[in-house]
């Protein structure tokens, strides 16, 4: 994982010593930011391979700074730092586009997995070159590289969670996909909470094919969900 480019924004000067101190030791290029602006102009001016943000920023706040990268980058994970433990919080952060969140106090140890979770992912897919990946759904395209679900007229470019999970009913179109399977392949855990934040993004997926009402996403109440195509 070395020579990856971290944005750190953290307005606590000591924990944003610490993280950037303790992230560097491993091998890691961290640029730190005190504020929810200044880190924006530093996102826009860098190439980054992973943000980190607390969620309680001055300016502009970690979840208004989440919806800003993501308006220029759909693909960059987001992890946020909390010290709200509230779950609409949490949920909040996932419907901004984040990928993962961290609630204070929180070890090292921890922060550095998650990191590493995602850089993996990146990793593998740069080393895979996969081929352009459509899918048809109704009457729907689904362009996967490009995070493009289209329909007619109608273009809606997702994030790189929602395209996740797109996919993954994509490749199990008809069949009742466990909640935890999509969790695993798409996060790499089935916690709890995150499970929560999957419906919301499952909820955004169900108005951006409302186009098409022979498409549905059926919810099997504590099971899973099923991609079901009439016709």
């Amino acid at each position: 994982m070395f020579n990856k480019n971290i944005l750190l924004v953290e307005d606590d000067q000591n924990l944003g010593f610490v993280i950037e101190d303790n992230l560097s030791v491993r091998g890691y290029n961290v640029l730190r930011c005190v504020d929810g602006l200044d880190g924006l102009d530093t996102f826009r001016s860098g190439a980054f391979d992973l943000c980190i943000l607390d969620v309680m920023l001055p300016k502009m706040d970690g979840f208004s700074l989440a919806r800003s990268i993501r308006e220029q980058d759909k693909r960059v994970p987001i992890i946020f730092l909390t010290a709200k433990s509230m779950l609409d919080d949490k949920l909040e952060g996932f419907g901004t586009g984040g990928d993962d969140y961290i609630v204070k106090p929180f070890s090292m140890e921890e922060l550095v997995c998650r990191m590493e979770v995602f850089l993996r992912r990146i990793q593998s897919k740069d080393i895979a070159a996969p081929q352009p990946e459509q899918y048809s759904i109704g009457a729907y395209t689904f362009d996967v590289q490009n995070l493009t679900l289209r329909c007619q007229q109608y273009s809606k470019v997702l994030t790189q969670k929602e395209a996740d999970i797109l996919k993954c009913f994509c490749k199990n179109k008809g069949l009742v996909i466990r909640r935890e399977e999509i969790l695993n392949d798409v996060w790499g855990t089935d916690d709890y909470f995150i499970g929560r934040s999957m419906d919301v993004f499952i909820s955004k997926l169900r108005k951006y094919l409302a186009k098409d009402p022979q498409i549905e996403i059926v919810n099997y109440h504590g099971v899973g969900f099923k991609l079901k195509v009439e016709g």
